[in-house]
């Protein structure tokens, strides 16, 4: 289900391919109550994550001092010498009928092999003369507000699969609230991350202050601000959620619709995405050199190592905070930490 990447370059009016851009599957490392970013130590935290990357991925995870590149021991990501580790809320289904919920599972994205987990994105629209710095080890940031009632569409958005696709991500046709239609193909949800950073700071209080974005929110121009002058792979993910197999349509429509997020949001503008940098090296810096002279395109970039779609599934993590989070299907009373639901 991915974007036109032609339509996509039109779109930004740039004359850099879109095709020149890292895009890779990333399979489920572990799903839990567990943010080493807005909560860290905190056991567990107060909702749920689905967590994708390395698998020194922990509840603390110290800033500056941990390095996930010289912690892990694998990856459940397509480039191997990719550590990082990336997570989203996760989403539930609430049952009409008796108000139980169950965990919505996720699928592979168009072209790509992987269980569960997401797609991952490293784009470079806000490069000048096609220069463009990788991040630096330490660094992490966070896309997105879980306490927001504000519709943010053009950073975090719902597309609709099977019942009129967009175009390129969080364009007019998609919407930053979840669908209230049926999706016979289920939600795609993408969270986009800013694309320019100061220079100075590998992290902020907030997790957001030492990045900015160049367009107004949503996917990169080569319009960096000046508080923000440092152009930096622009990260983008996208969560396939299988949504398709709650088919009463009696649960949709009129403004309503029985999905709701880990941390109580049924409306959905609340999604968020947390990034930790653990590229190997100057993996990455390499990599987005590469990007212009297109040796470097998708998941076929000739500059970094690439493992087995199976190797990259076997990587996995056992809760450090153990408890039923509806990975397997069960049905809870409730939402994991007793979470509200909130319209």
């Amino acid at each position: 289900m991915y974007w036109n990447t032609l339509a996509a370059g039109a779109l930004l009016g740039q004359t850099v391919s879109a095709q020149n851009m890292l895009r890779f599957g990333c399979s489920q490392l572990t799903v839990e109550r567990a943010d080493p970013l807005v909560n860290p130590g905190l056991a567990p935290s107060p909702h749920t994550h689905q967590i994708i990357g390395g698998n020194s991925f922990n509840l603390s995870m110290e800033p500056v001092t941990f390095d996930p590149a010289a912690k892990s021991t694998c990856t459940s990501c397509t480039y191997s010498e990719d550590f990082s580790n990336y997570w989203t809320a996760s989403l539930y289904f609430k049952s009409p009928d008796n108000g139980t919920y169950q965990r919505v599972p996720q699928y592979a994205n168009a072209g790509i092999q992987q269980t569960g987990g997401m797609t991952v994105y490293y784009m470079p629209y806000s490069a000048k003369n096609n220069k463009l710095t990788a991040f630096k080890p330490g660094f992490r940031m966070l896309a997105g507000d879980p306490t927001t009632k504000k519709n943010n569409r053009i950073s975090i958005c719902h597309r609709c699969l099977g019942n009129g696709e967009g175009f390129a991500p969080c364009d007019a046709k998609d919407t930053g609230e979840l669908p209230t239609k049926f999706c016979p193909q289920g939600i795609r949800a993408t969270v986009i991350f800013p694309s320019c950073w100061d220079g100075v700071n590998l992290d902020s209080p907030d997790h957001k202050s030492h990045v900015a974005y160049s367009n107004s929110g949503g996917l990169g121009s080569t319009n960096c601000p000046s508080t923000h002058p440092v152009a930096i792979p622009q990260i983008m993910y996208e969560i396939m959620w299988d949504t398709g197999r709650y088919k009463n349509t009696a649960w949709y429509g009129n403004g309503k619709q029985p999905f709701v997020y880990s941390f109580g949001d049924a409306v959905g503008y609340g999604q968020h995405g947390d990034y930790v940098f653990g590229w190997k090296g100057d993996a990455l810096q390499k990599a987005m050199d590469a990007l212009p002279s297109g040796k470097c395109a998708n998941a076929n970039c000739s500059v970094l190592k690439i493992q087995s779609a199976a190797d990259a599934e076997k990587c996995t993590k056992a809760q450090q905070v153990v408890e039923d989070v509806g990975v397997s299907g069960d049905w809870l009373k409730e939402i994991p930490g007793g979470v509200q639901v909130m319209n």
